[in-house]
């Protein structure tokens, strides 16, 4: 599958995790139900990933962690916030060239409504 057709199913994976649970749960919680769905919907995916990132020259094996990679192409960042701010969405375009990967979205699953809370970010590599 493409990028694309890959966030498309991700996307209907978030709204069954939204209509099922609602918003005001923890990310963790947001995050398990949300792999759950990605497996009834056999993506490949995994949580909680520490990449390893180069500075000048020095490796560090954890630079940081990603909420969901999904068939090695796509980034879920995962909040649970009273508002995104600014800095969520530089986070996912950090994560994004560090890692090199093409697209990411940005999910904040505590809000009203969860259509107007997800944001599509893309590596301009």
């Amino acid at each position: 599958m493409t990028e694309n057709e890959l966030s498309y199913e991700i996307r209907g994976c978030i709204f069954s995790v939204y209509n099922n649970l609602g918003p005001g749960l923890l990310e963790s919680a947001y995050e398990a139900a949300l792999a759950f769905e990605l497996n009834k919907r056999g993506l490949q995916h995994a949580t909680q990933i520490g990449l390893p990132m180069e500075y000048e020259t020095v490796r560090l094996d954890i630079g940081y962690r990603l909420d969901i990679l999904v068939e090695k192409k796509v980034i879920i960042e995962i909040k649970s916030v009273e508002s995104l701010l600014d800095v969520h969405h530089k986070q996912l375009i950090t994560y994004l060239k560090l890692s090199g990967l093409k697209l990411g979205l940005l999910v904040n699953f505590n809000c009203d409504e969860i259509s107007k809370s997800i944001f599509r970010k893309v590596n301009g590599l």
